[in-house]
Order: C-alpha cells, then structure tokens, then sequence
C-alpha cells in the first residue's frame, strides 16, 4: 500500500509542478533524451509490428489476471473488496504509465518553444503574407503534380522500408533549425489495435511515446503520407507541439525528392488556406491545376468514408484536453501554428524564398535505421 500511495504521489508532483523550460531544454530534451531516441527506435525499427500493441495486450491481460487473482482469493471481504482493490490497482497502473510516458517523451511538452529559438518575429504573420503563401502552395503544387507519379510509398504493410529520400530529408532539416544530436526515423507500422480507431477519429498517426516508433493510418493516400511521417519524425526528435511538428515535418518535405515535396505544399495549401476569407478561398481554390483538386478530394473522401463524426469529435475533444493539461495553450488549434512558424521565423522566410530540393540518395546510401552512410570519397559519384 505504500508504494502504491508513493507511486501515485510521484504521478500528482510530476504533473502539478513541472520543472523549468531551460532545464527540461538542457538536461532532457537535448541531453538525455537523444541517445534514448536514437536506440530505442533503431531497436523499434527492427520489428516489422507496432510495438505499442504488444504493450497494450500486455497490460490488458496482466490487469485482467490480478482481477481474477482477487475473485479467487476473496473469501469473505466480499464484491466490494474485490472492487476496491481493481479501482486502487488500475490508479497505481495508471500512474506508473504516465511516469514512463514522461520520463521517454513527454517531458517534450515542458521545453523551451521552437519558435523562442528562431527568432519569432509577430510582425512578418500577416493576412497579406499569408495570402502569399497560399498562392505559392498552388504554384508549386501545379509546377510538382506528375499524373503519371509512382507512389514513393503506399499504405503501411507489415514490412514497409524507411523511404530514403524522406530519410535524407530529415535529416537535412534537422540540421537547418539547428537540432543537434540528430533523431533516427521510425520506420512506418500499422498498429493492428488502434487502426479501426484511427479511422473513426480521423487521426493520421501517431508516435509511440513508450517504444518511440512510428505508427500511421493504414487508409493513407500515398500522396499525403511522406508528409505525415515527416510530422511523426519531428515528435520522434523531440517536438511534441503540433505545430513545431508540422512545420519541422514541412521543412523535411521540402528536402526530398518532388514527390515528397508535393506532399508538403499539399498539407500547406490546406492549412494556410483556412485562414482566408470566403471568397478569397474560392478565388485561391479555383487556380487549382485538376491533378492537385483530384489529390485534395481523394485526401477528402478518405476520411469522409472511415471517420465517425461522434467519435471523431469526441476523440479531438479529448486529445484537445490532453495538450491543455500539457501546457499546450492553443490544444488542437496549435496544428496550425505552422503558418505562424513559417511566416515568423527566419528559418520559414529562406524555406519559402529559396523552396530547396535535395537530389535522392540512392537507396545504398541510407542504413536500415534510416541514416545517411558517408562513404569514402573513392566512392562518391559511383
């Protein structure tokens, strides 16, 4: 009884009395946590099964054997105890699962803000700069769209390699917002558990906080999905803001191959082009070449199909809960603090002007976790 009553106390003071930004920022985010990282998923990354479900059914039947242990063993303290000692046992579950969860990623939503380390600027994020990053989406979408593109990937199989382009990309924009030591990409799963959920609450994917790997929606277009991994890696490097994962996964986009980048103008041109006026969204909306439209409308009838608006809501409802307990202020609305990053920071404004692309490497040059071999120079060009 008194570890169990220790437990939980460590849960409350954990989650009642954060520690600083700078500290989590110093001694976890860019100390701790990186080695963790780049093990835990390059380990993740060897199974070809979300991890996560394992751990799920591992709990679920060790919870279920204790309750029947207590049926059994009950005597003559009667329904009652039996009932007692489930409520007691799954708070002490509870709270040991959510120490875990804090001290191998959720330490993440107490550091320091992206947008604090990339000299955020208010005045650059105005309706006219946003209008003008719509209007850039379209352009690139139309000059990118290939109608005879092959799928760099498809939906998550059981054995779906880390695409190395995106790899290579990741890698790249890391770098360009100064993250040091790098994060490993998880390699895409499809968790057998969660999927039908997923698709009713019309969530993407996710990032398995307790194994740090990699799971999407196994019902993705493969026209959206380059961009979804890309925003799962940046959770992977330590960006559990929605919005700094949405932008660090746009920059990733941007450095691969033109269909990865299609992916990213493509998540952009749906983000930015809510916050236009009616009217300005038609006019924007109909400069729209018909291969993009088609894109969009498919992305569209996808969700269309498997969401459930009931649990959907009520999913978003409760996700919104959890980042304002997290201290994320905006909850779910932070998504679109993309646009913010994008047009705020110096990082965003180079990304827009100089729109970069990187040439592929060849699948012989990314390792099987997702790194880039640096062959000798006998080697280059071959």
């Amino acid at each position: 009884m008194t570890s169990r009553i220790a437990l939980v106390f460590a849960a409350v003071i954990v989650a009642l009395f954060p520690m600083p930004a700078d500290v989590i920022e110093g001694t976890y985010s860019t100390g701790a946590y990186p080695p963790l990282q780049r093990w835990l998923t390059a380990l993740s990354n060897k199974t070809f099964f979300a991890l996560l479900d394992g751990l799920i059914i591992v709990v679920v039947v060790f919870w279920l054997l204790l309750l029947l242990a207590d049926i059994r063993s009950r005597k003559d303290a009667g329904y009652l105890w039996v009932v007692r000692e489930a409520a007691a046992r799954t708070v002490t579950l509870a709270a040991g699962l959510y120490l875990v969860f804090m001290a191998m990623w959720g330490l993440h939503y107490r550091r320091e803000p992206l947008h604090a380390k990339l000299g955020f600027d208010r005045d650059r994020v105005t309706p006219v700069a946003q209008a003008d990053l719509v209007a850039l989406a379209v352009a690139e979408l139309n000059r990118l769209y290939r109608p005879d593109r092959n799928p760099i990937v498809g939906p998550p199989t059981d054995r779906q390699p880390i695409d190395p382009s995106l790899a290579f990309a990741f890698e790249e924009a890391q770098r360009q917002i100064g993250v040091a030591p790098l994060a490993t990409p998880g390699r895409p799963k499809r968790s057998l558990l969660l999927d039908w959920y997923f698709g009713r609450a019309s969530v993407d994917g996710m990032t398995d906080p307790y194994f740090l790997e990699t799971i999407v929606m196994s019902r993705l277009l493969p026209v959206e999905q380059p961009m979804i991994v890309a925003h799962e890696w940046a959770h992977l490097s330590g960006y559990a803001d929605e919005g700094e994962a949405n932008f660090v996964g746009w920059l990733t986009c941007l450095r691969g191959s033109n269909d990865v980048r299609y992916s990213g103008w493509l998540f952009l041109y749906a983000e930015a082009i809510a916050g236009l006026a009616p009217d300005d969204q038609v006019r924007v909306a109909a400069q729209l070449g018909p291969g993009p439209r088609a894109d969009l409308s498919a992305i569209r009838a996808r969700v269309m199909t498997s969401a459930s608006p009931a649990i959907s809501a009520a999913g978003w409802t409760a996700y919104d809960r959890y980042l304002k307990m997290n201290r994320v202020e905006r909850g779910t609305e932070s998504y679109a603090d993309v646009i913010r990053l994008i047009l705020g920071t110096p990082v965003g404004a180079r990304a827009i002007a100089t729109r970069p692309g990187q040439p592929v490497p060849a699948a012989g040059d990314v390792n099987r976790n997702g790194r880039r071999v640096r062959r000798p120079a006998s080697e280059a060009g071959r």
